[in-house]
């Protein structure tokens, strides 16, 4: 099964990557936004996404990430994706 959790863009971190920061239910990834972009990636700060595999797929509103993230959380498959997320950043720093 595919997963595409919402996470809010809170920080460009590499413009010519096109990469940026995304937090989701409090754990931050960098994550590539070239698939969302239509202009300067620092537009996307504040903006909420759909993101897959470390890729920002779709912009969505507010509204729509949170009735997502309660889905999420009611059939448990937020819980597991974000230990992934926590597991893959700690690993990337070395702490796992």
């Amino acid at each position: 099964m595919c997963l595409g959790i919402p996470g809010q863009i809170v920080a460009v971190t590499d413009e010519a990557r096109l990469m940026a920061m995304a937090e989701v239910s409090g754990v931050r990834r960098e994550v590539n936004v070239a698939c969302i972009a239509d202009g300067p990636p620092g537009d996307l700060v504040g903006k909420w996404a759909l993101i897959h595999v470390g890729f920002a797929m779709a912009v969505i509103d507010e509204a729509e990430a949170d009735a997502t993230l309660r889905a999420l959380r009611g059939l448990g498959e937020a819980q597991e994706t974000l230990q992934a997320m926590e597991a893959g950043a700690a690993a990337l720093e070395g702490r796992g």
